[in-house]
């Protein structure tokens, strides 16, 4: 729904308050008392249909109708079998948000009508235009703007953090863990069982209209898996984002979605989307604010090496364990500061090595020149400091000496002043310095591996990935639809093993050599194509569909012969299979026969990898161990396509694959780029083909030799959804310039950052400051990841490109769009290659891209002009924009109108750029 009325929630001037009363228990009185608590400065009204006069001093009215004037947004906390009626009341009354903080477990159960209240709910909503939060929520309170309209028992102290929740008791719980904290908050929302305001709706406008640091989200359930995937990456790529996800076990699961096949536990899918996104996921409550007081405290990392100050041994092992077993690396001191460790005489356990154990009678002053020896190792990127109170070094005495000393220090310090009474008190000097401290070693340790992870994910979303190694063409893709509709015209959902060998081979994913028979005599006839042993294997319906272990409990290899020598061998298999079919699946359909050469040693390594179908967020890519003698769902990592070679090696790096390859393997980075590979070009294919629902390849055998598949399946379904929208292929054009230059237009993708480097190197320096409003000499890294990698269902751009004699490419001009999260308006920008310019491809990109923003429904493009790009002016007259000076900013304003408004709000949020 977007961010349509929402600063009605977080600006409301006016308020009114349904079912409240002065009852001990009454939830609208308590919303009432916290409103005046927190100083809301605006009308407060109750509404009551018992008709009292006041409501704790407040106006209060029968009737919505009989309110003074109309509320900004309505309270609602009247009983749930009510609410559908005061929805339709308020909106007809022209409210434009209201906050059901009622709510029960019978919202689903049918009434009257077939109905349940939710979706008289919902069809109140709808029919007005009102957003509705809730029901179940909690409520929202903005310190800023003094608005406290919840029912919770204690004040929230003003902050830069945002929390947005989907439980109302946690929400409750979260103040009092922040309030233990001293951590103040921007904004506190929760859902609730929402209707209409999602998840998505509230991380956008926070995103879009506040200035908060870092969000805090509590997840449940996702609904709209593109639309929380959209809104995450925008998010996360301005401000620092952390989630804790409760229903991690299948058992605490809320959302009944049927299984993912292939995939044990759906949470590792969750896994995967969030660190795509750049979140972090913590384990817990307490974790989240660990991990916000790191990240938010802590300089960027260099890397993930940690060294160990202490005066204890058993405290830093404690550490070392809990560091090793959550993936970081134990720093290695070099010999400069072994030796100054030794000569020192600083380590009364293991002399010039990592720990460094002070001992017990360490005084303040050993603890800092300790740390100025360990924080100037080039192999240290953070120290942390773990502290047992003695007589010697009390824990005050020592965390002074820190703070006092902390500019000493040149890397990231994180302390553990352990236990409960004296060590209070260096914590408190710890924080008011803005060191980060932990209670105990392991929670320290923990936090350490948040930034390590964070740092990861983020380095994702900006990494610039290597050129894809496939490149997909419409040839292909139609050929494999072919194949598709031919299946499903002979009432198949899903394809035989040739023809999903086919599909394979389209995309370069080689397999083994078969041959398919369908008689006993076929099969003596063609057995003599095969040198050596063979291998004979029975095709039916039930083994063309993929990730199908737990539905029949026999071996999955019970179809399959080994080994077999000659031709009658190899008849005699083709009758045996077929009894056992046909004995065991009476009903079933055999497709054919299957035959191959065995493949066995070139010191083969077995692997699987395929695609699945998650109910939530569509396509998963899966990878991981193969065989048909492994417990299958042991080591299946995923990732959401589209994946690039970046991506794919980071799915790699966390299997036990990627491990035994390493250990195995002749060449290990060549076998490990080539299982990236074949992973995007199964990304490319579940891109391609939207009615794949599911596609397996096990075994997948990497040797010397390469990669082949030998046995795999496919079955289809329904057009999926991908949770990131994938490559937007169908909107490649060609076209030739005025000067009979052969042009494609195509979008933009990651993997164009080197052509963007080399177009911006030939730009002059009035061209890039046409089109940046500065000078800007260089691109950063982060400027690449931004230009290449973006979001196609909110941004597009479209880059014109120009292959050379020799093969090369270059970038000859692109122009972009930046959508805001309602589709109402999108900013343009355009820049040509000066060389170009007066050719036709500024106006044809143009042209381009305003048929694209009208095809998705967008109202109105936008740009701004330098007041002597004279060139540009004079284009978007020529294209119908009207140009306007803006006298504050001192530009010039193209507006042109691509879509009529089809609701008031939309116009009025196209006359006022209101929101």
């Amino acid at each position: 729904m977007g961010t349509r009325f929402l600063r009605h929630f977080f600006e409301p001037r006016t308020l009114a308050v349904i079912g409240a009363s002065e009852k001990p228990h009454s939830m609208g009185g308590l919303v009432i008392r916290n409103l005046e608590d927190s100083g809301f400065p605006g009308a407060i009204w109750a509404v009551n249909p018992k008709g009292y006069d006041k409501v704790f001093e407040r106006t209060c009215v029968k009737r919505v109708t009989d309110l003074p004037e109309v509320p900004d947004l309505a309270i609602v906390c009247s009983p749930v079998a009510t609410v559908p009626e005061l929805i339709q009341q308020l909106g007809r009354f022209g409210v434009r948000a209201a906050m059901v903080l009622s709510g029960g477990s019978y919202l689903n159960d049918q009434v009257a009508d077939g109905t349940s209240i939710r979706e008289q709910m919902l069809a109140a909503a709808r029919r007005s235009g009102i957003r509705v939060l809730g029901p179940e929520c909690l409520g929202l309170i903005v310190p800023g703007r003094k608005l406290n309209a919840t029912y919770a028992s204690q004040p929230v102290k003003p902050g830069r953090v945002a929390y947005l929740g989907q439980s109302g008791m946690l929400g409750n719980a979260m103040i009092d863990w922040a309030a233990g904290r001293g951590i103040g908050f921007s904004h506190l929302v929760t859902l609730g069982d929402s209707i209409d305001v999602m998840l998505p709706d509230l991380i956008d406008y926070i995103n879009q209209f506040s200035p908060t640091q870092a969000i805090l989200l509590h997840l449940e359930r996702i609904f709209d898996s593109q639309h929380f995937m959209t809104a995450l990456r925008d998010a996360s790529r301005n401000r620092l984002v952390l989630a804790i996800k409760s229903g991690r076990t299948p058992q605490s699961e809320l959302s009944d979605a049927p299984p993912t096949p292939g995939v044990a536990n759906r949470d590792v899918i969750f896994d995967a989307a969030l660190a795509r996104a750049g979140v972090v996921r913590v384990d817990n409550s307490d974790e989240l604010f660990d991990a916000l007081e790191t990240l938010s405290r802590m300089k960027p990392l260099r890397g993930d090496r940690l060294a160990i100050v202490s005066n204890g041994l058993g405290p830093a092992l404690l550490a070392i364990d809990k560091l090793i077993t959550a993936g970081g690396k134990l720093a290695e001191f070099t010999e400069q500061t072994r030796q100054a460790l030794i000569e020192g005489d600083f380590d009364v356990s293991l002399p010039g090595r990592n720990p460094v154990d002070l001992g017990g009678n360490a005084r303040p002053e050993r603890f800092v020149e300790a740390l100025e020896i360990v924080a100037n190792d080039p192999g240290v990127d953070s120290v942390l400091v773990v502290h047992a109170p003695t007589r010697m070094a009390p824990s005050k005495t020592t965390a002074e000496a820190l703070v006092a000393n902390r500019k000493r220090f040149k890397r990231n310090l994180l302390t553990s002043w352990m236990g409960l009474e004296e060590a209070l008190s260096a914590r408190h000097e710890c924080n008011l310095a803005g060191i980060p401290t932990y209670i105990s070693p392991e929670k320290a340790v923990k936090a350490f591996m948040h930034m390590v992870n964070y740092q990861r994910v983020q380095a994702l979303l900006q990494e610039t990935p290597p050129s894809l190694p496939f490149a997909t063409t419409p040839e292909i893709r139609t050929r494999c639809h072919r194949l598709i509709e031919a299946a499903k015209e002979r009432g198949r959902d899903q394809l035989t093993h040739e023809e999903t060998g086919k599909v394979l081979e389209a995309y370069g994913i080689h397999t083994a050599p078969s041959c398919y028979v369908s008689s006993p005599e076929e099969g003596a006839a063609r057995a003599g194509e095969f040198e050596g042993r063979m291998a004979l294997k029975v095709i039916h319906e039930h083994n063309c569909v993929p990730y199908r272990y737990r539905k029949h409990p026999h071996k999955l290899s019970s179809g399959l012969l080994q080994d077999l020598h000659t031709p009658e061998q190899v008849a005699e298999g083709v009758h045996q299979l077929g009894d056992k079919v046909r004995e065991k699946f009476p009903d079933v359909r055999i497709y054919s026969y299957c035959l191959q050469a065995m493949q066995r040693g070139k010191h083969s390594m077995q692997l699987c990898a395929g695609i699945t179908r998650d109910p939530i967020f569509g396509p998963i890519i899966v990878f991981g161990i193969g065989g048909y003698k492994v417990n299958v769902l042991a080591d299946r990592h995923v990732a959401l396509p589209p994946l690039n070679m970046t991506l794919a090696n980071d799915l790699v790096s966390h299997t036990h694959a990627a491990k035994l390859i390493l250990e195995h393997s002749r060449s290990p980075q060549r076998d490990i780029d080539r299982v990236c590979q074949l992973l995007v070009k199964l990304s490319q294919i579940a891109s391609d083909l939207p009615e794949l629902k599911g596609l397996e390849i096990n075994p997948l055998l990497l040797n010397r030799d390469g990669l082949v598949a030998v046995d795999f399946a496919m079955d289809l379904g329904t057009p999926a959804r991908h949770a990131i929208m994938p490559y937007p292929e169908e909107l490649r054009e060609w076209l030739t310039l005025k000067n009979g230059m052969q042009v494609e237009i195509r979008p933009i993708r990651g993997e164009d950052a080197p052509l963007i480097t080399g177009f911006h190197s030939q730009l002059s320096e009035e061209s890039i400051r046409f089109r940046y409003f500065h000078n800007k000499a260089d691109l950063t890294k982060r400027d690449l990841s931004i230009l290449a990698q973006i979001n196609y269902d909110r941004q597009m751009a479209f880059i014109a490109e120009h292959v050379r004699d020799d093969g090369s490419k270059e970038m000859l001009g692109v122009v972009r769009v930046w959508n805001d999260p309602d589709n109402i308006r999108t900013e343009f920008s355009i820049i040509i290659r000066d060389d170009l310019q007066g050719e036709g491809l500024g106006s044809a990109l143009m042209n381009k891209m305003i048929r694209y923003c009208k095809g998705v429904g967008t109202l109105e493009m936008v740009g701004k002009i330098m007041v002597d790009n004279h060139p540009m002016r004079a284009l978007m007259k020529h294209l119908g924009f009207t140009l306007h000076y803006n006298m504050e900013e001192q530009v010039v304003d193209a507006v042109l109108r691509l879509n009529e408004p089809t609701s008031e709000w939309q116009r009025h949020r196209l006359e006022n750029q209101a929101y």
